[in-house]
């Protein structure tokens, strides 16, 4: 088995030299902070550290790449040293887990199996996982979603499960007929005033859109991210025309903003 050049000592003393820290950091004479910590109370963070993650994966920087894996890291041991004192289990324990898994569900590396591409790959992993017996209580082929996941994620993530089981349109025209369908319910709950049906028709229009995006291979959660860039750009440049101009944004016509936001368009 080829080991890629691994510097295993290296590896081996940072990591053991950071449980350590972690460790040290929740001992009781460590810091107050880390030591009041409970799962519970280390969701917000994991959540925090995930999307800066995406944020240094966007920026294209090495550097706050490595910096935020380290955060993200941080909350893991941490979890772990705090079940190692619950007496649960501990970051050995973690490692080995997954270490377990990935050889389970790699059988094309690590066993024997012939794979023919990727689909191959995705299709057994798929099955691997429905028989381990964590998840042998699923009945349902939309269950293992997790619900806190941001809402576009998990729309995309059930419409996937929803169409491999073949309630799925058979090509992306179909989706748009559905797409006019939901716009014209939408238009007609916002004409009656009903302000739930409204949030109804929203929601069925957006998960439209999401499913537009999976025939399309494009996730709809990085599409809209990287358009909530664009907006504050092209909004940025109307701030700065208006503080150019010696007056505020909000005395400024929509045709003027209009035209700025044409020409900051224009420019990206």
């Amino acid at each position: 088995m080829q080991d890629r050049n691994i510097d295993k000592s290296r590896i081996n003393d940072e990591y053991e030299a950071l449980v350590e820290t972690v460790a040290r950091l929740r001992a009781p004479d460590g810091c107050p902070w880390d030591r009041q910590q409970t799962h519970a109370s280390l969701k917000k963070h994991a959540v925090e550290e995930t999307y800066e993650v995406l944020e240094a994966i966007d920026s294209g920087d090495p550097a706050r790449l490595q910096d935020e894996l380290g955060d993200m890291l941080l909350q893991v041991l941490l979890h772990a040293e705090i079940a190692r004192d619950a007496g649960q289990f501990d970051i050995a324990d973690v490692c080995r887990t997954i270490r377990n898994k990935l050889h389970r569900r790699h059988p094309h590396v690590f066993a024997d199996v012939q794979v023919d591409g990727v689909d191959d790959v995705l299709h057994n992993w798929d099955q691997i996982k429905r028989a381990e017996p964590e998840n042998q209580d699923r009945k349902s082929a939309l269950d293992g979603v997790p619900r806190n996941l941001p809402a576009l994620m998990r729309a995309a993530k059930l419409s996937k499960k929803a169409a491999q089981t073949g309630f799925d349109w058979p090509e992306v025209s179909a989706i748009f007929d559905k797409l006019r369908e939901e716009t014209i319910e939408l238009e007609q709950a916002i004409e009656d005033a009903d302000k739930d049906q409204v949030r109804f028709e929203i929601g069925d229009l957006l998960f439209t859109i999401v499913n537009i995006a999976r025939h399309q291979d494009i996730d709809p959660e990085d599409a809209l991210r990287e358009m909530l860039d664009r907006f504050a750009f092209r909004f940025g440049r109307i701030e700065q025309h208006a503080a150019d101009s010696g007056k505020n944004i909000s005395d400024m016509t929509l045709s003027e903003m209009d035209a700025i936001w044409d020409k900051a368009k224009d420019s990206q």
